[in-house]
């Protein structure tokens, strides 16, 4: 039997301004994805000041919660609350699994998967780093062994290190000082991926940070990023952590980078803003 667990995230944010702001026009990327491994039996976004919202979903799948605010307003927060059941990591390839280098080039499979292929603002590399990505993919017999080899070479070489960079930083720039948080860690890794051929998308969610959490205890938990590759179906991995995604992860959003999956984002008429807090609360329920 498959343990599942069952998680109560609570994500709070918003920004502060420097005076009265007389309008603002915002997107939320907060609310789970259902998924084969991942269940949403509850979810809801609340902002303050009041606004209405409505939710669609955004070219890539996630769900977004609009809404403005013409209230005069000094700081806006947005709250999301969302209970989840997850699942541990299932059907994990063997080293000999997936498909051949020969068929990731082919012009089928090159057409289905060329956003995932490009390198983007933030994920983009250098001539020094497509010579060990060329180095790692001529050692690797398969690209999903390929794939792994990625992931444990930047978890060796970039330090996780809380405030090392902020949420403009990109690939280039984490692996010249050699630390970075999770999301600069997947985007040096997405951007490896691509550069060997392979289609790679970033992940955005949470994580609980205890892998033996006891139930009914609130934490601090993490805003988390994460990567999926594609060699014949995607497979999903934690580069930080060094680990196969499973009951601890929460999906949220995916994308090329992480300014396709921003938490919240928007544009609004008044002066400079002071600053962005953000609180996660993680739950294990069951």
């Amino acid at each position: 039997m498959v343990d599942s667990w069952r998680l109560k995230v609570q994500h709070k944010t918003g920004f502060d301004y420097a005076g009265p702001v007389s309008s603002s026009y915002n997107e939320a990327r907060m609310w789970p994805r259902n998924g084969s491994r991942q269940a949403v039996l509850d979810a809801r976004v609340e902002v303050w000041p009041p606004a209405r919202t409505y939710r669609y979903e955004d070219y890539w799948g996630t769900v977004v919660t609009a809404f403005d605010v013409h209230a005069q307003h000094e700081s806006l927060t947005v709250t999301a609350t969302s209970t989840v059941e997850t699942l541990p990591p299932g059907d994990l390839l063997s080293a000999s699994d997936g498909l051949p280098w020969s068929d990731l080039s082919s012009p089928a499979l090159v057409d289905r998967w060329y956003e995932f292929l490009l390198p983007t603002q933030r994920t983009g590399l250098d001539d020094p780093l497509r010579s060990i990505v060329s180095d790692l993919r001529d050692k690797s017999d398969t690209p999903h062994v390929a794939a792994l080899a990625v992931c444990e070479f930047v978890r060796s070489e970039v330090t996780y290190q809380p405030g090392a960079t902020g949420v403009q930083s990109d690939a280039l720039h984490a692996w010249e000082q050699r630390k970075g948080v999770c999301q600069d860690i997947s985007h040096l890794t997405v951007g490896m991926l691509r550069e060997m051929g392979l289609p790679a998308r970033y992940v955005s969610g949470y994580l609980h940070p205890s892998p033996a959490a006891e139930i009914g205890e609130s934490v601090v938990g993490q805003s988390h990023a994460w990567v999926e590759w594609w060699v014949g179906r995607w497979t999903a991995f934690d580069p930080t952590n060094g680990v196969a995604v499973g009951e601890r992860h929460v999906v949220v959003g995916r994308g090329r980078e992480y300014g396709d999956v921003p938490p919240l984002k928007g544009v609004y008429a008044g002066p400079a803003s002071t600053g962005q807090g953000v609180e996660v609360t993680i739950t294990r329920l069951r």
